[in-house]
Parts: structure tokens; C-alpha cells; sequence
């Protein structure tokens, strides 16, 4: 018989796999459906890493053993393409953006083939498609019609020398991580998504599905939802007051000192009472504006404030006037962007306090909130920042109009397309590079039919990101994003999975969309996501990330090449717990292909039965295996497979029992299993067989060891029947021959059992 050659086995199948479409999900169909997705890939020039595949590979393990317990699956595939990393290598390289994401596209769809995952590819998507994003830009104007798109101005980081907004995150030290040009701060009219309008449902949805807790907490997290008071603290000698916003009212007698955000709007409004206005707090003020929130806020960075010379709060509760400071660390758009300082009561406000010489009141009495203040709710959340001033975004589909104002773009005339264009660099002005393409922005407005111009910003790569899962159940429809009985039956999604990174902004911005079009009566569901689950990232071998910059990334290709992709697959699974964080070992890759090449050995030596040890560690393999799938122990399923391997390696394997090992197997190692499976006169995919029972009767231990013990000392060890009575089983150990082999013809005073452990005879 031939001896296991992956290259020749693997490329076999998957071609068959293809033609015979077995993977295709059927729209209409009497079984019940399951609906699993991962997060579709962002496609990079360096083609994947192996890192990237460990989501693709756990999925493709549950969604293929649920349609081997008859459910209808739907598996798909596509590509999350527009944003910044394409349009930097377009910048630098001057190849268009469309071209390179079809390159990169084209790699990615040739290693994910190459792996055999049950990817169903006739509804492969890709956001860059204008077909595609006629669907993102009409679910927008949905927003701006039903009023949550809306236009403002922000405060942007702006680097100077690559002409970009930067977000947050891409601001280290006050400088642009990409090039360490110090960061500017702008005013920018940015397009607006109201996520805050939704706040509420965001989190306490939370409660009706099936997510990791870890994921749940870090999406409340975000939110930020608080329960607290607001109280008003006049101003000596003004009209205003300042607003505080706090979860501890009953520690207002301990309150010495308020903070506000440095772009307090009070800030500005008192600073002719200010005295110490022109000399200190203008330029703390002008200082902290190119301060990032995460710098602001960082836990080990030295506290820093002014006073407000000439400014005294009134405290509401005791009358007393407690001076007023401006500090970077308050957020304006936290709470109020104001707080009372209890340094008596909180470490941050007793170190600031500390350093200022202000006062701390040690011992004071607590009050209740209904003396003070009113009782309000609270988020951290803040609308969506939706524009992005890029080229390789989906275009906003609005114009601007002298007479009209902005008016959206007819429906009938989507997708407004990108045009296309030489040159992608970014503008002096701070606008996309669409703004100098005069062609394509000069237009007529839909309305009056006068001259107009086109909006120019376009939209973030989370737009597309935020829908896709609904575009999958109905990928070729013309007339609306997809149909709604295919929505009924497909929606929501059974299970997600992906990594931790994306557990907090994707999840909570695809949660908002859904969540509206619900509300518009366009999906079936208040969720769009049943249970969402996450994993451990794999990190280069020396523990750390896989990156392009440090040229460590594996390929998946090389090792596919040496050791199959069932090889892979497996050492994928097997690594560590699939929660967890594990490094990259290419030596590693040995075990799982000699586990292979050990089950491929065991087909050329079948017998008719099995022996009774195979067939007992055959079922408690199924049921194990089935559970540990089901709970993502993939490690340990697969550890179990090569116990049994090891036994029928010693033992009789008949040929029925062998196929059904074949069939728990196949998930994880779906090329090798195949092959086996038509190898032994099966005609039907295995893919596509029936998951087998388990035989409960097979699983108890009808015989079990126990030991006999000769005056406490241990003799021998004997197998019993567990059903036997109490003296049948003294019967049969006193009468063994070892046994009386050492009593000798003694007097045996006592037998003490002990059920199913031991027996000790005493002489």
C-alpha cells in the first residue's frame, strides 16, 4: 500500500472539495441551520503569517462537525480591504490601491485554499467592491436621514510632515509613531456616527447573549455606563455654576478643591476674573492641547495643574469657597469635565493634593445625594469620529450646495465610486486627496440641479467591517443589502470567533449598526452575534509578535510544503489552550505529522472486530472529543486521538470502528481523512457522514484493577467485575493463586474491602 504522501492527497482533495461545491450552504433547506463566522482578514502585501490562521482553523473544526450532525452551515469568507496600510504602499510604491488589494487578495485566497478550510467561496465578499460598498454608503445615508449622521467640529492629531490625522493610539510621546514628527493639534468638521443614542441597549444587551466574560467586561468597559450625581457649584461673585458629575455624592463634606479640563468651556468664560490668566493658565492650557487622552490619563505620569487665581467654588454642602484648578488628567468629555477633588477618600486627588499643598479633611461626616444634587446616568462612551481624510475609504455620499446645504446622494445613483487617481498623497490643507481631483468633486446637486461639490473625507475601514456578516447570507442581490427571508433564516450568527483585539470597537460598532437597522425593521434580530468567543494570539518564537518590520512571520506556505496542511492544522490546535497566548515552534511541527503517519499505518493493518480496550477507548473518545470541541478544548481532543492511536497501535482495529476514529478526526485533519475514508470503499465524502453515536454502554468500566494488600503490605494487583457482590469478589481473591501463594496456608482472620480500590487480607 502507498505510503502517505500529503502533497499528492491534499491538492487532490481540495480540487474535488471545489468541484463538487460540498462546503456551499443551501439558502433554502430543511435542516437547521448554522451560521459560524471569523473576522474576515485585512489583505497585506506579505501575504499571511501562521498566526493569522489559528481563528480560521478552530471554526473550520466546529462548523465541520456540525454538518456532520446534519445542520445546514454557512462558513464564508471575504476581505476586509480598504484603509491606511494599502494606501501607504500605494504612496510608496505608486501601484493603484485596487491592484494591490487584488495581489493581495489573490495570495490570501491561494494559502487559505491550500489550508482546506470549508470556506463556502461562491459568497466571498470584499469591501472594496463597488457593489459591496453601494450597501455600506446606503446604510449611511439611513443614518444621516433618520438624523445619527451628523457633521461637527473636532480637535484632531495632525502630523505635520505625513499630512495625516492621526488617532490616539498612533500618538507616542506627543510624536507620529510612523515618522516622530511632533503631533499638532487641529480643528476638523468630522462626520459624526451617534453610537451614544445607543448606549444603553449597547450594554445592557450584553445580558441576552453567549460572550466570553472577559468580552462582555471589556465592552462595558467602553461603554462606561455610571450611575451617579450631578451637583451644581456655584462661583463666588458669578452667575454660573460648575457642573460635577460623581458616583460618591456622600463625600461631598470632604470635597477641598475642584478640577476642570483645561478646555472646560468655563475655563474661557471666567478668565477675566482669572489673575494669573496671561502669566500660567493660557499656556498650561495651550500645552495640554497637544496632549493625547492616553497620555493625559497614563497612571505613572507626574500630576501636573494650575490654579485659577481669583476663582472660588461654592461647596453646597458646608457654604465654604474651595479653590478651582485646571489639570490634564480631566477629560472634557468625561462626566462633566469637571470633578470635586476627596483626597481624604481617593489616591489620585490625596497625590494631587500632596504635591499642591491643598488641604485634606481626614474626618468628615457623609451625606445622602437627595440634599445636593439630581440622580443621572452617565457614559464614557462618545459618538463615532466617522470620517477619515484618506483616498482608499468608501466615499461619503453627500454634496454640498450653496442654496441647499448637504444634501444626500439619490440612492438610485450609488455607489458613488472612487475615482481613479495618480496620485494618493495627502493634502497640505489636512484634506483626502480627493479634494484636488476638481473633476470629480465639481457636480450638480440632486436637488437643485445647481453647482455643488462632493464631500471628500471618506469613511473608515470599520465601515465595511460593521455589516459584512449580513451581506454573507445574500452576496449577489442587486436590489437591497440582502434578502429578508435569508436574514430570517440565517440571522443572527450562531457563533463568532476572533482575536482579543477585536472584541471591544469592531464588536461594539457592528453591535450599533445592527441594532439600528433593526430598529429600521431591516434585520429579524435586537443582536447580531448569538455567542462570540475569542483567542490567544501565536507570537514568533521568541515571544513576541509576529511583524513585517522584524521579518519573523512564518509562512504557512513553507510549512504546508514540508509538513501538510493536516500537519498544521493540527500543531495549530494542539499548542496550548486556545485562550491563551503561545509562541511558535517549527519543531513542534514533528509530533502532529508522526501522529498522522502513525494513523495512516494503522489502515494497513484492519481486522474484522476490534478488541474489546479499542472499543471502549474508542467511545469515550467520541463522547470526548465532541464535548471538547464544543468548548474549544482542541489541545486536549487532539491528545486524546493519539491516546487512542497508541492503543491501536497494540491492539486489533476492525475496519468499522476504524472508520468512525476517521470521522472524529476529520475535522482536524480533513485531507488525510478523506483520503482514508474512500481508501476503505466509501463513496460519499467523509465531510458529509453522519457524526458517530456514542455507545453509553461501552463507556462504564465493566472490569477494574484493585489492589491486595497481605497485612497491609501490597501483593498483587487483580482485575474484578464492578457488578459482582462484595463476597463474590473476596470468593475470587482469596482462591487467586498469587494470593495464596503468600498466605500460605494461613488463617485468614479478616478481608476488608474497600469498593473498587483494594482489598486487604488479614492472616
Amino acid at each position: 500500500m502507498k505510503e502517505y504522501d500529503h502533497k499528492k492527497i491534499e491538492k487532490k482533495w481540495q480540487d474535488i472539495w471545489e468541484k463538487k461545491g460540498i462546503y456551499r450552504a443551501q439558502d433554502k433547506s430543511k435542516k437547521p441551520k448554522f451560521y459560524g463566522l471569523i473576522e474576515f482578514p485585512y489583505p497585506s502585501g506579505a501575504g499571511m503569517h501562521v498566526g493569522h490562521i489559528r481563528s480560521n482553523t478552530a471554526m473550520d473544526i466546529i462548523v465541520r462537525k456540525r454538518r456532520m450532525e446534519s445542520f445546514n452551515v454557512l462558513y464564508p469568507i471575504g476581505w476586509d480591504a480598504f484603509g491606511l496600510p494599502t494606501e501607504n504602499y500605494a504612496i510608496k510604491t505608486g501601484i493603484a490601491p485596487s491592484k494591490v488589494t487584488k495581489q493581495n487578495t489573490d495570495i490570501f485566497r491561494k494559502q487559505l485554499k491550500a489550508i482546506g478550510f470549508s470556506f463556502d467561496w461562491s459568497r466571498e465578499i470584499d469591501t472594496t467592491d463597488p457593489k459591496y460598498y453601494k450597501w455600506t454608503q446606503w446604510i449611511f445615508l439611513q443614518f444621516l436621514k433618520n438624523g445619527l449622521a451628523y457633521k461637527a467640529k473636532m480637535t484632531i492629531n495632525w502630523c505635520p510632515k505625513d499630512k495625516i490625522g492621526l488617532a490616539n493610539e498612533e500618538v507616542v510621546g506627543g510624536v507620529c509613531e510612523r515618522c516622530g514628527m511632533q503631533v499638532e493639534k487641529r480643528e476638523k468638521e468630522q462626520w459624526m456616527l451617534a453610537i451614544t443614542k445607543y448606549a444603553d441597549r449597547l450594554d445592557k444587551d450584553l445580558d441576552e447573549v453567549d460572550y466570553l466574560p472577559q468580552i462582555k467586561l471589556a465592552q462595558r468597559n467602553w461603554i462606561g455606563k455610571s450611575d451617579g450625581t450631578e451637583i451644581d457649584f456655584k462661583i463666588k461673585g458669578h452667575d454660573s455654576v460648575i457642573k460635577v458629575f460623581t458616583t460618591r455624592p456622600d463625600t461631598i463634606f470632604g470635597a477641598t478643591y475642584l478640577v476642570l479640563a483645561p478646555e472646560h468651556e468655563m475655563v474661557q468664560k471666567l478668565k477675566s476674573q482669572i489673575t494669573n490668566w496671561s502669566e500660567e493658565v493660557e499656556k498650561y492650557v495651550k500645552e495640554v492641547k497637544n496632549k493625547t487622552d492616553i497620555e493625559r490619563t497614563n497612571e505613572d505620569k507626574v500630576k501636573t495643574g494650575i490654579e485659577l487665581k481669583g476663582i472660588k467654588a461654592i461647596n453646597p454642602a458646608n457654604k465654604e469657597g474651595i479653590p478651582v484648578w485646571v489639570a490634564d488628567y480631566v477629560l472634557p468629555h468625561y462626566g462633566t469635565g469637571a470633578i470635586m477633588a476627596v483626597p481624604a477618600d481617593d489616591e489620585r486627588d490625596r497625590e494631587f493634593a500632596e504635591k499642591f499643598k491643598l488641604p485634606i479633611i481626614k474626618d468628615y461626616k457623609k451625606a445622602g445625594f437627595e440634599d445636593f444634587g439630581k440622580r443621572i446616568t452617565k457614559f464614557k462612551l462618545r459618538d463615532w469620529v466617522f470620517s477619515r481624510q484618506r483616498y482608499w475609504g468608501e466615499p461619503i455620499p453627500v454634496v454640498f450646495c450653496d442654496k441647499c446645504g448637504t444634501i444626500p446622494v439619490p440612492e438610485k445613483d450609488l455607489p458613488v465610486e472612487l475615482p481613479k487617481v495618480k496620485n494618493y498623497q495627502p493634502t497640505d490643507s489636512g484634506e483626502s486627496p480627493l479634494a484636488n481631483i476638481s473633476k470629480w468633486v465639481n457636480t450638480k446637486c440632486p436637488k437643485c440641479k445647481g453647482k455643488a461639490k462632493r464631500e471628500t473625507d471618506t469613511m473608515p475601514n470599520w465601515a465595511g467591517s460593521s455589516w459584512y456578516y449580513l451581506r454573507y447570507v445574500d452576496t449577489k442581490n442587486k436590489k437591497e443589502f440582502a434578502d429578508k427571508k435569508n436574514l430570517k433564516y440565517w440571522t443572527p450568527v450562531d457563533w463568532y470567533n476572533g482575536g482579543n483585539e477585536h472584541t471591544t470597537l469592531h464588536l461594539l460598532y457592528s453591535r450599533f449598526w445592527h441594532k439600528f437597522l433593526f430598529d429600521l425593521k431591516l434585520v429579524p434580530t435586537g443582536e447580531p452575534y448569538k455567542k462570540r468567543t475569542s483567542h490567544g494570539m501565536i507570537l514568533a518564537d521568541d515571544g513576541t509578535k509576529f511583524s513585517k518590520s522584524k521579518g519573523n512571520g512564518v509562512n504557512p506556505e513553507d510549512v504546508v510544503k514540508n509538513y501538510g496542511a493536516d500537519s498544521l492544522r493540527l500543531y495549530e490546535m494542539f499548542m496550548g489552550p486556545f485562550d491563551q497566548a503561545v509562541s511558535w515552534n517549527r519543531d513542534g511541527m514533528v509530533g502532529p505529522r508522526r501522529f498522522l503517519e502513525r494513523v495512516w499505518k494503522i489502515s494497513q493493518k484492519l481486522s474484522k472486530n476490534s478488541s474489546l480496550s479499542v472499543l471502549k477507548l474508542l467511545n469515550k473518545t467520541i463522547k470526548k472529543v465532541g464535548e471538547d470541541i464544543d468548548a474549544m478544548r482542541f489541545n486536549t481532543a487532539i491528545s486524546s486521538m493519539m491516546v487512542l492511536v497508541n492503543e491501536m497501535d497494540k491492539e486489533e482495529v476492525g475496519v468499522k470502528d476504524y472508520k468512525k476514529f476517521l470521522q472524529i478526526l476529520a475535522p482536524f485533519a480533513p485531507h488525510i481523512t478523506e483520503e482514508l475514508w474512500n481508501m476503505l470503499g466509501e463513496k460519499k465524502t467523509v465531510h458529509l457522514s453522519l457524526w458517530p453515536k456514542v455507545d453509553e454502554s461501552l463507556l462504564e468500566d465493566k472490569e477494574i484493577k484493585i489492589v491486595v494488600q497481605i497485612n497491609g503490605k501490597v501483593r498483587t494487583e487483580i482485575m474484578i467485575n464492578v457488578d459482582e457482590s462484595e463476597e463474590e469478589i473476596k470468593k475470587q481473591v482469596i482462591s487467586n493463586d498469587i494470593v495464596l501463594k503468600f498466605t500460605n496456608g494461613g488463617e485468614v482472620k479478616k478481608v476488608i474491602y474497600v469498593k473498587n480500590r483494594l482489598i486487604n487480607i488479614v492472616l
